[in-house]
C-alpha cells in the first residue's frame, strides 16, 4: 500500500464488489469491529472507510442498524430540448401549487431587466413519480406582460406552454437562455421536497426572451441522485463528407 492511508485501502475492498453487484442493494455491511478485525485495521480505520463510501452514495448509514448497500435511486431524465419550454418538470407528474403575485427582488428582479419591487406572477409546480416529490419548477412573469388578461399564468391553461400563452398575448419569445449548477437545498424548498435543507441540489435557471428583454424566468430545482440532464444538440453539416 506504500503511504496510502488504509482506510482506502479498505474502502477499495468494500468498494469493488457493490459496483460490480456481488453485494445488492440493501445488502449489510460488516460492522466496524468486524471489519477491523478482518483487514488487521483499527476501528477509526474501518469508519473512516465505511464514511468514505456514504459520502460517495453507495452506502447509506442506518442509525442503530449498521451501514448498507444503498438502493440505486429512479433516475429521471428532463430533456432540454422541447421547444414548447412547457412546465419544466416532464416527463414526471406534475402537481401545480398556484400563482400569486409579489414584489421581484434581489436576483429574480436582476435576472427579468428590472427594478427591486415591480409586481411579478410567481408560479410553483412540483415534479412527482409514484407520488412523491423529485422536482421543484418555480416560474417569474413581470406582471405588466399578461395582467387584465385571460393569458395570466393563473388563468391560462395549465397545460399550455409559456410560448404558447405568451405569444397569445402577443409576446413573441425567440430565445432561451438556461445556466445549470448546484447549490445547497434553501429552507422553503426543503418542506416541498422532503429533503434536509443544505443537501446539494441541481439547479437550472431557465430564462426567455424577446429579443433583447427578458419576459419569464424559472429555478428547475432537483434531487441529483434522482435527476438528470438530456441534451441532443444537432450539427450543422458544412458542405459534403
Amino acid at each position: 500500500m506504500g503511504g496510502r492511508p488504509r482506510y482506502l485501502w479498505v474502502a477499495d475492498l468494500l468498494r469493488r464488489p457493490i459496483l460490480n453487484g456481488e453485494l445488492e442493494p440493501g445488502s449489510r455491511l460488516p460492522s466496524r469491529s468486524r471489519l477491523a478485525r478482518t483487514y488487521g485495521v483499527s476501528e477509526q480505520v474501518s469508519r473512516h472507510a465505511l464514511r468514505l463510501l456514504v459520502s460517495e452514495g453507495l452506502v447509506e448509514a442506518r442509525p442503530g442498524s449498521g451501514y448498507y448497500v444503498r438502493t440505486v435511486p429512479q433516475i429521471h431524465r428532463f430533456s432540454r430540448t422541447d421547444r414548447t419550454s412547457g412546465s419544466g418538470v416532464d416527463p414526471l407528474g406534475r402537481e401545480d401549487l398556484g400563482t400569486c403575485t409579489e414584489a421581484a427582488c434581489g436576483l429574480v428582479a436582476r435576472r427579468l431587466g428590472m427594478r427591486d419591487g415591480v409586481r411579478v406572477f410567481r408560479t410553483r409546480c412540483l415534479g412527482t413519480a409514484d407520488g412523491a416529490p423529485v422536482a421543484l419548477h418555480t416560474a417569474w412573469e413581470p406582471a405588466a406582460l399578461t395582467q387584465g388578461t385571460l393569458r395570466t399564468p393563473a388563468d391560462a391553461d395549465p397545460a399550455s406552454s409559456v410560448l404558447q400563452r405568451l405569444g397569445a398575448a402577443g409576446v413573441a419569445v425567440d430565445r432561451v437562455v438556461e445556466e445549470v449548477g448546484v447549490r445547497p437545498l434553501r429552507e422553503p424548498e426543503s418542506s416541498l421536497l422532503h429533503l434536509a435543507p443544505g443537501l446539494p441540489v441541481l439547479v437550472v435557471e431557465r430564462t426567455h426572451y424577446q429579443g433583447r428583454r427578458p419576459v419569464e424566468t424559472s429555478d428547475l430545482v432537483g434531487s441529483i441522485d434522482h435527476c438528470r440532464l438530456l441534451y441532443r444538440l444537432s450539427l450543422a453539416r458544412h458542405g459534403k463528407v
